[in-house]
């Protein structure tokens, strides 16, 4: 036994703690949970806790369904705000393995240390800082009713008194709590909108926060009687909620991104980065965005007011441009050298975009891709002749379109391996054949009596 697992056992036996979770993902990025009694504990770290997989989306067939949650103790958090009369918990993430103590190629956590571990192979670590947008609201109802945001504040926002003020200040005091470091919180553009930022940290332990992260805004928002959301895209006429995420490669203690020489002080490395992004844009979309409802947010409706949308539905660069899909924002010092990626919506799975973002950067290094200009006008403003002309492509405009662009895409199924790959092919092709199918409201309101 190694010394992170004989102080997980003694933290557990000391602080008289009843209940550890342990976590792990779907393919689609859903949070799953089995626990454990602290007794149990000390054998799961020797042999795992067994489950069927075939009951796990995108797992195993029913016939090679036994696999093995493995505890990475880690990855071990006491969570002292969730004890009530029943003491205190904690929660660990689990590698999958096979029964023969294989890795499982299902496993998002192991598709993301595949692509980290390309990386470090190549002299680099992969840092991320996700800004995570989502809504409140006082319910969220079961039958398609719109929800009603808690407030009717706008970006920035000091809302008094309001259910959002106290609940992004108890967010933020539980998730340092529980060590994920918190950079800001704000009110966001909509009623009821919120922005969280996460600090930097590697992307495995970024992806784990995240997973973590919705976990407790969850919470913490049932504990003000009010429901959170990380959808899209809830309303026709408000702004969606993103996840735009800064990036950056480090050599040992160095930022590869800067060049203290160099126009914007940006670096070979961080130029050939950004055009691994942009020529990889719409190959990778179907995973960053993944949802039908995820189109909405990158190409909305016009807004009724002066407000703009930050979604970037265009392929292109800029220098401080937030209608661009990949920013370059301005930095005092060397380590602080990242680029801004603004296409992820908050509902995505962490460990599969952050991998495919990784890979579609390193084949931008590794073939030596050329940036081409950056964008400095409002993307939006242009009318389509002018984007086109400037080379401008658009990103796929539905989910259908993004699954036509993945499936044949060498690098996305190369990234997430043959399993992971067609699985979430054809469960995504699933998900639109469903959504075509439906007659909407919509539908129903503007035909049934004029036609």
């Amino acid at each position: 036994m190694d010394r992170q697992q004989e102080f997980v056992l003694r933290t557990l036996e000391e602080r008289d703690i009843r209940f550890v979770r342990l976590w792990f993902t779907d393919i689609l990025g859903t949070l799953k949970s089995v626990s454990v009694a602290p007794a149990e504990l000390e054998a799961a770290f020797e042999e795992g806790i067994g489950f069927d997989g075939s009951a796990i989306e995108g797992f195993a067939r029913v016939y090679e369904s036994d696999m093995i949650a493995m505890p990475d103790p880690t990855t071990f958090q006491v969570f002292p705000f969730e004890g009530g009369t029943s003491g205190e918990s904690a929660r660990m993430f689990c590698d999958i393995l096979l029964p023969d103590g294989s890795p499982s190629w299902a496993d998002p956590r192991h598709v993301l240390r595949r692509a980290l571990s390309r990386a470090a192979d190549s002299g680099f670590t992969f840092y991320t800082h996700p800004e995570i947008e989502f809504y409140l609201f006082e319910d969220a109802p079961a039958d398609g009713r719109m929800p009603v945001p808690v407030d009717d504040g706008g970006y920035f926002d000091h809302t008094t008194h309001s259910v959002a003020r106290d609940f992004r200040r108890q967010a933020v005091l539980a998730l340092e709590r529980i060590g994920i470091s918190v950079e800001f919180s704000h009110h966001e553009v909509a009623p009821g909108q919120q922005e969280i930022d996460l600090r930097y940290a590697d992307a495995l332990a970024t992806a784990d926060n995240i997973m973590t992260f919705r976990h407790v805004v969850k919470e913490v928002a049932l504990s003000h009687g009010v429901r959170a959301s990380f959808m899209p895209k809830p309303f026709t006429d408000q702004p969606g909620s993103g996840m735009h995420t800064h990036l950056s490669l480090f050599e040992g203690e160095r930022n590869a991104f800067h060049d203290p020489g160099a126009e914007m002080k940006l670096s070979k490395v961080a130029r050939s980065f950004i055009a691994g992004l942009l020529t990889h844009a719409r190959e990778y979309t179907a995973v960053t965005d993944q949802w039908v409802n995820s189109y909405k947010r990158l190409f909305p409706a016009p807004l009724s007011d002066e407000r703009i949308t930050e979604a970037p539905a265009y392929v292109c660069w800029g220098h401080l441009n937030r209608s661009a899909l990949v920013r370059v924002p301005a930095y005092g010092k060397p380590n602080s050298a990242r680029v801004e990626i603004r296409s992820p919506d908050s509902a995505c799975n962490p460990y599969l975009s952050f991998a495919v973002l990784l890979g579609a950067g390193l084949r931008g290094i590794e073939a030596g891709y050329e940036l081409p200009p950056g964008a400095e006008d409002d993307v939006w403003s242009l009318s389509g002749a002018e984007r086109r002309a400037m080379g401008y492509d658009p990103l796929p405009q539905n989910l259908s379109e993004a699954i036509d662009a993945m499936a044949g895409s060498e690098l996305v199924a190369e990234v997430l391996g043959e399993h992971v790959f067609d699985f979430f092919l054809r469960n995504k092709r699933a998900e639109w054949e469903a959504y075509r199918r439906q007659v909407t409201p919509y539908e129903r309101q503007r035909y049934l009596g004029a036609l």
